[in-house]
């Protein structure tokens, strides 16, 4: 009986995950068990919340960027899907805040150049653990440089600035 139930809420979790936004699946699977290890539950849903830019909001906060992660209709977190560029293409990332807005985790999801992968290292991510939406990051005083990944850097440095920008507005704005 346990085991059909289980069974039932995966099936259950997995259909509302695809259903709340429409990721590559490949993404969508990353971003999943990121969720599932950082705020250690199986079952949840997330509820995506759309904002407009201006000219304090800079993120993109279109459909199927950012989430609320509800786990028994309780936030729990929230989960932004951003891209940034790299030398020639770019690559996706995902940042998972607590409820009080705080980086729980930060991860590369598919990076598409030969080059600069390094970003992608959980030991270079895990800098922007545990600061808040306050924080200002700067590369050789906060953040560590990579040798042969300096594009890389710069751009998910200042795309988590940027979007600890927007969500530090959306927050004074009482939006989040």
């Amino acid at each position: 009986m346990k085991m059909h139930f289980k069974l039932f809420a995966g099936i259950l979790v997995t259909a509302l995950f695809c259903s709340a936004f429409s990721l590559p699946k490949n993404i969508q699977k990353k971003v999943k068990k990121e969720i599932n290890k950082t705020f250690k539950t199986e079952t949840f849903t997330l509820n995506p919340l759309v904002f407009e830019s201006s000219d304090l909001v800079v993120s993109d906060f279109s459909q199927n960027r950012f989430f609320e992660v509800l786990q028994d209709q309780k936030l729990i977190g929230y989960a932004y899907v951003g891209n940034a560029p790299s030398k020639t293409d770019t690559f996706e990332y995902l940042v998972l805040f607590n409820a009080n807005l705080i980086i729980q985790k930060a991860k590369v999801l598919v990076y598409r150049e030969d080059y600069g992968g390094e970003i992608g290292s959980k030991r270079w991510l895990r800098q922007f653990e545990g600061k808040s939406v306050e924080t200002s990051f700067l590369l050789q005083q906060n953040i560590a440089a990579i040798s042969g990944a300096t594009i890389s850097v710069t751009s998910m440095t200042r795309a988590i600035n940027v979007l600890n920008q927007s969500l530090y507005q959306l927050r004074l704005q009482q939006k989040i």
